[in-house]
């Protein structure tokens, strides 16, 4: 089966997805397609594989690691109050994770509840001009981390 997580890593590897933060051990750094909250990235395994349970430990251990690593440099660049994780595969069926900033300056109403309680088809789309700045910052602290 190919999924939109096998198609953005293919791109990756051809250098043609410009979500791309940079290259981990455990698969890529990326972009959202909608930043729903500034910085929202997701990590995607390189290869793709179905779950997390398909890896062995230490692949587990290694894409958790980095995941770990992505909302690390999240908090240092973006101010955010805390970051969640999120592995589902439920609507997407290969494993990827989000790496989602939250911000005490969110309204009120979506503040404490998941991050897909957000109006998702008003929220600003991934702009790799408009968000380059951040990127770049982000795609250093990670570099930085891994080095």
């Amino acid at each position: 089966m190919t999924t939109l997580i096998h198609q953005r890593v293919e791109a990756a590897q051809k250098g043609e997805n410009p979500t791309v933060l940079c290259k981990m051990e455990s698969g890529w750094a990326v972009f959202g397609d909608h930043q729903v909250l500034n910085g929202y990235c997701l990590l995607l395994p390189d290869p793709v594989v179905a779950s997390i349970n398909d890896l062995s430990v230490r692949q587990r251990e290694i894409f958790l690691r980095d995941m770990t690593l992505i909302g690390d440099a999240l908090l240092e660049v973006t101010g955010a109050w805390r970051i969640n994780y999120e592995i589902l595969g439920n609507s997407e069926p290969a494993l990827h994770a989000h790496i989602v900033p939250r911000y005490e300056a969110e309204p009120e109403q979506y503040r404490y509840g998941p991050v897909w309680f957000y109006p998702w088809e008003t929220v600003p789309k991934f702009d790799p001009v408009k968000h380059k700045t951040l990127m770049d910052k982000i795609r250093a602290a990670i570099e930085q981390k891994i080095a």
